[in-house]
């Protein structure tokens, strides 16, 4: 099909030393992993195999396989030879977490662009040379450009004109601004079709966990005073819940379009059951941070939850003198449906 070809995903061909870039491992050899890096059009380079670990190497196929994508930090670019050598053992958390999200957005930006280029009669280069590029330029990232497609096309397609020098009527030539050759009606359409259909906000599910405690006498109304603040704290763009899991682990959760919004309004309810249950003389503690969960962590937590309560109803019966512990907030969920899933 016409434009069905491939093109990097960014205008400069080759990464920058301490770039952090997204690579697919290929093969292992005795030297080190040669890769392809995803985001330069699947050029080669090599991870050595000094750069793998900071530890001492013992396997290197528990370090790294191939088949998988890895986060690493560019060494060396001989850009005339094409030799680019990484490194895996230098890349930091908060790298890795950089470069993710960068992949992620960038890959959604090239999915959209060589689907309209397959499409349509416009050729991906040219799509890139003249509209995906500039959008990085533009915008920081192609990403936050296309968002404003659908609520803003003639804003972000009025930034793509040109000169051009025409006839008029009178046989007079004039000049007159043009969008691009490459910006036809059918990919401007395509464009916007794809970025409806690909990059609808999904909300994200933010949780935090933490253990909460009261030794004083009525420690669990004093648990369930700090509860409610929590969830008090919540807004209506992020509504919070506050559930427990097992005395003394409790998670707060929020669903939201805004990652940090959410992150950020769960730790001001953290912080409000902090003040709370320290007034009681009792305690929080962080376990995990407010962060964005994936589907898999909330079906380990909703496991974690039924295991829990099909071993309580098994011990059910163990108590001969039906005392409860309520220093750790042992709470009766029936007559709390505040803690109720």
């Amino acid at each position: 099909m016409p434009g069905a070809g491939d093109c990097r995903m960014y205008e400069q061909r080759f990464p920058e030393v301490d770039d952090v870039v997204m690579v697919q491992v290929k093969s292992i050899a005795e030297m080190g992993a040669y890769v392809s890096l995803l985001e330069y059009n699947g050029i080669e380079g090599m991870i050595l195999l000094s750069e793998l670990s900071r530890r001492r190497i013992r396997s290197i196929s528990k370090l790294i396989k191939v088949g998988r994508q890895e986060p690493v930090m560019v060494l060396r670019v001989d850009k005339e030879k094409g030799y680019i050598d990484l490194s895996k053992r230098r890349v930091s958390p908060e790298d890795i977490t950089r470069c993710e999200e960068k992949f992620n957005k960038s890959k959604m930006v090239h999915s959209i662009m060589r689907h309209v280029a397959e499409t349509t009669s416009a050729d991906l280069h040219d799509l890139y040379e003249q509209f995906g590029w500039p959008c990085y330029k533009k915008c920081g990232h192609a990403f936050d450009a296309f968002k404003l497609l659908v609520s803003e096309p003639d804003t972000i397609y009025g930034e793509f004109m040109e000169e051009r020098q025409e006839v008029n009527e009178a046989g007079e030539e004039v000049t007159k601004m043009m969008p691009l050759p490459v910006l036809t009606k059918e990919v401007k359409e395509a464009l916007i079709k794809n970025v409806q259909r690909r990059m609808t906000p999904q909300p994200l599910k933010i949780r935090g966990d933490i253990e909460l405690t009261c030794f004083q006498y009525d420690g669990v109304l004093h648990i369930q005073e700090a509860m409610r603040a929590g969830e008090q704290g919540g807004t209506e763009e992020c509504p919070v819940k506050v559930k427990l899991v097992a005395p003394p682990l409790y998670v707060l959760t929020t669903t939201t379009l805004d990652k940090e919004g959410g992150i950020t309004t769960l730790n001001d309810c953290i912080k409000r059951m902090d003040a709370s249950i320290l007034a009681k003389k009792g305690k929080l503690t962080v376990k995990e941070a407010p962060r964005a969960v994936s589907e898999r962590d909330d079906r380990l937590l909703a496991q974690k939850m039924d295991e829990l309560a099909r071993a309580n109803e098994e011990t059910a019966g163990d108590d001969s003198d039906g005392e409860q512990d309520e220093s750790m907030g042992n709470i009766d969920v029936e007559a709390a449906p505040l803690l109720m899933m």
